[in-house]
């Protein structure tokens, strides 16, 4: 099919446009932005920088991808943003480029699902399947694995690591990271219990759920260090492919600074 572009799109003609895009009006593309098939920016969106989009995407107006990095120790360097494919970026999201820090890359998966007025910050990674809700803030360098699900108004310090099938609830301040399969809230944030809903929808196991009640309480309840709930979990035949991915998850956040496992990036990032 044909690229159908708005006679108010303003688009650099070094900018890369597939084939069946649709650019609605007011839309301003830059120079250095490849857009991939079927992706549709509807109006009123702003795409910047070395920023890529895959296939299948869809932009709602006054959203912009590929802004410069909030980061004062970035000073115009050509970093980027990358997108995967079949993502909706819902009205006046904005996710910004990578700054000189880690890899100089922002990278966002697939199937994701952004509401209004989410921000993503620099030098973060995303995996696939993520539910972002309305006016919830990502500050930067945050890892975000596929699966998760972070409710409305949720605001995460920089550096948080946020695990795969998690749930944080809304209005909660995230400063720790969130253990996967696990259900956070709270301000500060706290883990409350599994997130029983979200890995029954997602097809777990009544076995491997069951394993992870068990870890969550010798771990949260218990107050056992990740190596003793291995080894108490493992001679009672819980230690599946979930509950390890749990425990190695617990141990990197232990070995971190202030709950944060990655908070160690930070100090050879700013060295």
């Amino acid at each position: 099919m044909a690229t159908m572009i708005a006679d108010t799109a303003c688009i650099d003609p070094r900018a890369e446009i597939a084939d069946d895009v649709e650019i609605g009006p007011y839309c301003v593309i830059g120079p250095d932005a490849r857009i991939g098939r079927g992706t549709r920016l509807i109006a009123h969106v702003c795409i910047l920088g070395h920023t890529t989009l895959g296939e299948n995407n869809v932009v709602h107006p006054n959203s912009v991808l590929g802004g410069d990095p909030q980061d004062f120790s970035y000073k115009g360097e050509p970093t980027r943003l990358e997108i995967g494919d079949s993502n909706t970026f819902r009205e006046g999201v904005t996710i910004h480029r990578g700054s000189c820090k880690e890899e100089s890359l922002t990278r966002l998966g697939s199937h994701n699902y952004f509401m209004a007025n989410v921000h993503v910050g620099h030098d973060c990674v995303l995996g696939d399947r993520i539910l972002i809700a309305n006016n919830t803030m990502l500050a930067g360098h945050i890892h975000v694995d596929s699966y998760a699900t972070i409710s409305a108004g949720v605001g995460l310090h920089q550096f948080v690591s946020v695990g795969n099938y998690s749930y944080i609830g809304a209005l909660t301040r995230v400063y720790h990271d969130v253990p996967p399969f696990m259900l956070v809230e709270g301000n500060p944030s706290k883990v409350r219990c599994i997130n029983i809903v979200g890995l029954k929808r997602h097809g777990l196991s009544a076995e491997a759920i069951a394993s992870l009640h068990e870890a969550h309480r010798l771990i949260y309840r218990a107050r056992m260090i990740a190596k003793q709930a291995r080894e108490v979990l493992d001679a009672h035949g819980h230690i599946g492919l979930e509950v390890r991915r749990l425990l190695d998850f617990i141990e990197i956040q232990q070995q971190g600074r202030h709950g944060r496992g990655r908070d160690r990036a930070k100090l050879s990032a700013s060295a």
